[in-house]
């Protein structure tokens, strides 16, 4: 690291805004108390905790408030960060802060993969933490007007992951958020062909200290985190070994805290071959687990370079999984070249087997920097127009890939369907978890007030107003017989959104790929 600059600079970081997706919960928030984003922005956070300590920071997330005329007025620089979904409303903050003449540095996931699409930026920080981030805070220190062309600055020598400070969560009002944030390891060993990961990250898993993890859960806890929390690894046992050095200090630090948290990661499926680590999960509360399957058909699999995912049956890896307590969710992806006329049919089957409540349908989206865009570019089958749901020419006519995902969505979030999958979670995997204590952290006064609240708006909300309320009180009758409050309000909260940010989805008015560049509202950027 160079030395600290000692001139004061005062730092804007703005996160942009979210469309509403599947996989963030926007339909759930107002059945929660005063909730309105789904997770803290990890990176830009770490960001602003690597500035040098004399510099002052002001951190947006749009997704909670946006960045003001009084705060662009402020800075003498701009920070954004973001991914591809994010890029209209990347582009809007850079747009408001040069009109108040301010310079811009953009970084993120999304300019690492493509720095040519951002052309306006004053700086794009190519990777991760590392020189380039050096560098971008001397030429700041030295002169934070805006230079005459784009400055690229790529990351050559990375920070250590041991070496990143805390996230600068002090900076964000963590009560807000749907689920905390946090990052264990970096990069995943496997090559699946749709994945951007490996190229951004590495295929050699990176880490933290199990020191680390546990000063960050202290701040996340002292700071108002509620609730949840994701471990945002690319793949929490890319590197087995430290995972299983890791969990005995999270089992600690939960029954040293009365278990305030509950755990969720994303993992390859092949977890399930780790009853050791399973059985530390377990011990450690974590309660949900998103595997990538992708697809039930094993040709398929093989073909994206998924093998992994058949080193045991997929049915009997997840009854593994929810043996331990954890609930799958799972991202299956729609418009593969193997597909068949019959794959939607044989996906619905899928999911009614499986009894995976949640599951992110998306059509098959080429990302920069993928095997999947090389391959796909070498054969003429990039489609450059952002009116498509997709920016693959698929094997099967686009309209019936279209129909297709529409119907699925359809069918798999028929509110009967998702009580009766979150109803067989109740019964067969919930009771493998162990039992919490009633200890003052989880039953403190806040907690309390929080449950009985969103108690309130759901029987409201769900049980009177909604047009699936009778499915909603066959679902609930026998919890309220039972006095199983807790899953009386978690599982409406996730079934809620997933019933009716399907229907928007069938109706058209959600994007068919998480990935998808088609405009389907207008952007709302700082004001």
């Amino acid at each position: 690291m160079t030395s600290l600059p000692a001139e004061r600079r005062k730092i804007l970081c703005v996160f942009p805004r979210y469309s509403p997706s599947f996989g963030t919960f926007e339909y759930a928030f107002p059945l929660l108390d005063g909730v309105s984003a789904f997770m803290p922005p990890q990176g830009l956070l770490v960001v602003a905790a690597a500035l040098p300590p004399t510099w002052e920071v002001r951190f947006r997330d749009e997704n909670i408030e946006s960045a003001t005329a009084e705060d662009f007025a402020w800075a003498d620089a701009v920070f954004v960060s973001g991914m591809h979904i994010q890029r209209p409303q990347i582009s809007d903050i850079c747009r408001l802060a040069h009109a108040h003449g301010k310079t811009t540095v953009l970084g993120g996931p999304s300019v690492s993969a493509c720095p040519e699409q951002y052309p306006e930026f004053d700086y794009l920080h190519v990777g991760e933490l590392g020189d380039a981030t050096d560098e971008v805070i001397a030429r700041l220190a030295r002169d934070p007007s805006r230079p005459i062309r784009q400055v690229v600055l790529t990351t050559r020598e990375r920070r250590d992951l041991g070496d990143f400070p805390i996230p600068a969560y002090e900076l964000v009002p963590l009560e807000r958020y749907f689920i905390g944030s946090i990052q264990f390891s970096s990069g995943c060993p496997y090559q699946c062909e749709f994945c951007d990961i490996p190229g951004l990250y590495g295929r050699t898993p990176r880490l933290k200290t199990p020191e680390q993890i546990i000063a960050e859960l202290d701040e996340l806890l002292a700071r108002g985190t509620n609730g949840a929390v994701y471990f945002v690894d690319d793949n929490f046992i890319a590197h087995r070994r430290a995972v299983r050095e890791l969990l005995p200090h999270l089992v600690e630090w939960q029954k040293r805290n009365g278990y305030p948290f509950y755990f969720a990661c994303e993992a390859t499926l092949n977890i399930a071959k780790r009853p050791e680590i399973l059985e530390l999960m377990r011990e450690a509360s974590f309660g949900t687990v998103f595997c990538g399957i992708e697809t039930p058909d094993p040709d398929a699999l093989r073909a994206m370079s998924k093998e992994h995912n058949l080193m045991v049956p997929i049915i009997e890896a997840i009854g593994t999984l929810n043996s331990y307590g954890l609930e799958v969710v799972s991202g299956i992806i729609l418009g593969l070249d193997t597909d068949k006329e019959n794959s939607g049919e044989a996906l619905l089957e899928f999911i009614e087997r499986s009894n995976i409540p949640m599951l992110t349908i998306n059509l098959l989206q080429a990302l920069p920097r993928t095997p999947l865009w090389d391959r796909l570019a070498r054969e003429g089958r990039l489609v450059h127009d952002d009116s498509r749901e997709s920016n693959v020419d698929f094997k099967l006519p686009y309209a019936q890939v279209l129909s297709t995902w529409r119907d699925c969505m359809a069918r798999a979030y028929e509110p009967e369907a998702v009580f009766a999958r979150f109803a067989y979670q109740i019964r067969e995997t919930y009771p493998h978890r162990i039992k919490l204590p009633n200890s003052p952290q989880r039953l403190s006064f806040r907690n309390i007030r929080r449950a009985v609240y969103m108690l309130c708006r759901i029987i409201w909300e769900v049980g009177v107003r909604s047009d699936y309320r009778a499915e909603f009180w066959k679902f609930a009758r026998p919890l309220l017989r039972r006095g199983d409050i807790e899953n009386l309000i978690a599982v409406p909260l996730v079934a809620h959104h997933l019933i009716m940010f399907s229907r928007e989805a069938v109706a058209g008015r959600r994007n068919a790929s998480h990935y998808s560049a088609r405009l389907l509202e207008p952007a709302i950027a700082a004001e």
